[in-house]
């Protein structure tokens, strides 16, 4: 190898290195956001940059501002959610599926409750919404078909029975953080709720 070549192979590897260090920088910063989030909702960006065990100045070379660092971290959680919630069988009957993918979305809801409502007060609803435009997708396809197929009533909208999922599993998230309500119970709690009012006879008017 000529000496122009070895070092071309050399700064080929530095700049590698570099960025596995910023992709390492980046994923322990927006851990360290959820984790901070948790501990204190008003968690300043030195908080989090403390949590991350690193400077605050570093942090910012990432990210311009707090409402940024929210948003990149509410991004990554929905991604990762996003791997688990696409591996959901929504086969069958529709309200097995439904139950299914209810008690999966449930686990997400739980771990990133303190970061949603962090983020909501940083990020528009329009935001917020266009965030959880795939989970939102599926959800809305597998409601779409159970109406089809009889399994939910189809008297009321889907954007209803949507809005209506979206309200229970956020009530929960709050009886959670306030400690009326066990994590590990929630998803029972949901289910006797939606699945009933989802399959009951149409109200008359």
């Amino acid at each position: 190898m000529t000496t122009t070549n070895k070092k071309a192979a050399a700064t080929g590897t530095r700049a590698a290195n570099q960025r596995a260090d910023a992709q390492r920088n980046r994923a322990r910063m927006l851990a360290a956001t959820v984790t901070a989030i948790q501990k204190n909702p008003d968690a300043s960006v030195a908080d989090i940059a403390a949590e991350a065990g690193m400077g605050r100045m570093t942090l910012y070379g990432h990210f311009q501002t707090r409402a940024e660092l929210i948003e990149a971290a509410l991004m990554d959680s929905l991604e990762r959610a996003e791997d688990v919630l696409s591996q959901v069988p929504l086969d069958g009957d529709a309200r097995d599926a439904f139950q299914r993918l209810v008690a999966s979305s449930w686990m997400f809801v739980d771990q990133s409750r303190a970061l949603l409502a962090t983020a909501q007060k940083e990020l528009s609803a329009a935001r917020i919404r266009e965030l959880h435009e795939k989970a939102e997708a599926r959800m809305r396809g597998l409601l779409l078909r159970g109406q089809r197929e009889g399994a939910f009533r189809s008297d009321l909208p889907v954007t209803w029975l949507l809005t209506t999922t979206h309200v229970v599993l956020n009530g929960a998230a709050e009886e959670v953080r306030t400690g009326r309500l066990d994590p590990d119970d929630a998803p029972w709690f949901i289910e006797a709720i939606l699945i009933p009012a989802f399959t009951a006879e149409p109200a008359t008017r």
